[in-house]
């Protein structure tokens, strides 16, 4: 599945994955594959995402709106 992180200055990150967990304002939460369409909000902390090849990645935000859709997450991060 695909993910992109953008802030208001740049592209952070984009390519496949295989799970993304996120701080959301109510509490952590997680996307595999196939995940039903959703949008939410997060809170200051820590992205982590996991490539199909198992290597992990940490992307800190402030904050900002997930939105996933037909195996694409797009991140607004500030």
């Amino acid at each position: 599945m695909l993910i992109e992180i953008v802030t208001p200055d740049r592209n952070v990150y984009s390519g496949d994955v295989s799970l993304a967990t996120f701080p959301g304002s109510d509490g952590s939460f997680g996307i595999k594959e196939n995940h039903a369409p959703m949008v939410a909000t997060l809170k200051e902390g820590k992205i982590k995402v996991i490539d199909e090849s198992n290597k992990e990645q940490f992307f800190e935000v402030k904050g900002g709106v997930v939105e996933v859709n037909h195996n694409k997450i797009i991140v607004l991060a500030e």
